[in-house]
């Protein structure tokens, strides 16, 4: 008999559709990064020092009732806490208007209805977005009763929440999951999706040019050009798939405009909505923090991943200098670092046609389903060679396996004690399928659950 899996496992999964987005927007102090950290049940953003890309903005992603969105705290605009000035929190709101599907405005119920909150609230009074408007450090009765107040900002119903002891916040999710708008993939969803992605001018609208043999993208030395995430069709040699070009998303303090925030929210649903992403490295400064928190971002994703070394007709070369530079990219990005790594140069298209032969492999990799009998016969051999180490004289037995039925490899462990299998083990697991099946570039997830 084959089991299915169970509910759980299915909340925790969700449903395959493109990222909703939800927005925390209001003036600084009243909690937003705290309220953030809570819904996205992290300390800080997935991408940490990348979220200075908007201005210290951070971006995570939340799970509740097995539906998955975005979460955008926009608290970083406001640059100097001694002299806040109302007009960049009002770009803020606006911002959060043009692209969130949802937008969660937070006050304080200590220091009551201010200037600040009246300003935004005008602003979001006018928008035909869903407006959740929440109330926050409300952590006893009487403050509970001083609440009520904010009924005075006409945005209707008030959420009571204590973003620091989680206070109210299941309640709120439970009314911002209902609300979220039903999206689905667009209709050229059996389309692969391959995303190139990396900081600002590495060479991502050259590389595009040098796949489709034009000058689709513009291309120029400074850094920034592109502002939006282009899409080009690529049909030729047997292929069909849609390549991405996105912004470059920058370190922390480096951006300035207002039309950054666009481009930064439209890179992150470009890697959200892609099958693979090319990460673009520029070979004459190496891997830097930026780069390695968007590999990560695109593992939390569940995306697959190639890593293009461009520019790398302009490195001084000696022996061994591709296997010293392959060695520390892995050593930054461990503990994936099942991940292909290919040296390239837009400009003298060195091995850029390799780099789309790999993603597509890549992309073969992430769809691969493994037979259940199969599945089990391995792994219940491996298991048998090593079972999982006892926690307090009690030992975990692990019955069955099976691969769920997900866009990206993830694999349920049925046993008596899922509780009891630490992180080590279940690394373990994932590295012995990766020996035994090709999932190269791509996230594997193991799950332990009770048979």
């Amino acid at each position: 008999m084959i089991l299915k899996p169970n509910r759980v496992i299915k909340q925790i999964l969700g449903k395959n559709k493109m990222s909703n987005i939800v927005a925390i927007v209001g003036r600084p102090n009243v909690g937003k990064s705290t309220l953030f950290n809570r819904l996205t049940q992290s300390r800080d953003a997935i991408i940490h020092e990348s979220s200075g890309v908007t201005r210290d903005r951070h971006y995570g992603v939340s799970n509740w009732n097995g539906i998955d969105f975005s979460v955008i705290d926009t608290g970083g605009y406001v640059t100097n806490s001694d002299d806040i000035f109302e007009e960049e929190i009002r770009k803020q709101a606006i911002l959060a208007i043009d692209e969130a599907d949802v937008i969660v405005f937070l006050v304080d119920v200590l220091s009551g209805i201010t200037d600040l909150d009246d300003s935004i609230a005008a602003i979001l009074r006018k928008s035909n977005k869903k407006i959740f408007l929440v109330v926050n450090k409300v952590d006893n009765n009487e403050r509970l009763y001083d609440a009520n107040v904010f009924y005075g900002l006409g945005l209707g119903d008030l959420y009571s929440v204590s973003s620091i002891n989680g206070s109210g916040t299941g309640d709120l999710l439970d009314k911002i999951v209902e609300v979220l708008p039903n999206k689905t993939e667009a209709e050229d969803d059996d389309i692969p999706k391959f995303t190139i992605v990396g900081r600002p001018n590495v060479g991502k609208s050259s590389l595009i040019n040098t796949f489709v043999g034009e000058q689709r993208n513009i291309v120029t030395p400074v850094s920034g050009t592109t502002r939006d995430s282009i899409h080009t069709r690529y049909n030729k040699f047997g292929h069909d798939f849609i390549l991405v070009d996105t912004a470059g998303l920058r370190k922390k303090g480096k951006v300035s405009e207002n039309i950054e925030f666009y481009s930064v929210m439209r890179s992150i649903r470009a890697i959200e909505n892609s099958d693979v992403c090319m990460l673009l490295l520029d070979a004459t400064r190496g891997i830097e923090s930026q780069d390695v928190n968007v590999f990560h971002l695109i593992e939390k994703n569940r995306k697959g991943v190639v890593i293009l070394v461009n520019k790398w007709d302009l490195v001084d070369k000696e022996t061994n200098s591709t296997k010293l530079y392959e060695q520390k990219i892995r050593e930054k990005i461990a503990p994936f670092s099942d991940v292909p790594i290919i040296f390239t140069s837009a400009l003298t298209k060195q091995r850029v046609f390799k780099a789309l032969e790999t993603a597509i492999e890549v992309y073969e990799n992430r769809k691969r389903k493994i037979q259940t009998s199969k599945l089990n016969e391995y792994m219940l051999a491996v298991i048998e060679a090593n079972h999982p180490p006892a926690v307090k004289g009690k030992y975990v037995k692990i019955k069955y396996v099976t691969q769920l039925p997900t866009k990206s490899p993830q694999f349920a462990f049925y046993c008596n004690l899922p509780q009891y299998v630490k992180d080590a083990y279940k690394r373990y697991l994932e590295n012995k399928l990766r020996n035994e099946y090709n999932f190269t570039g791509v996230p594997v997830q193991v799950y332990m659950r009770k048979k």
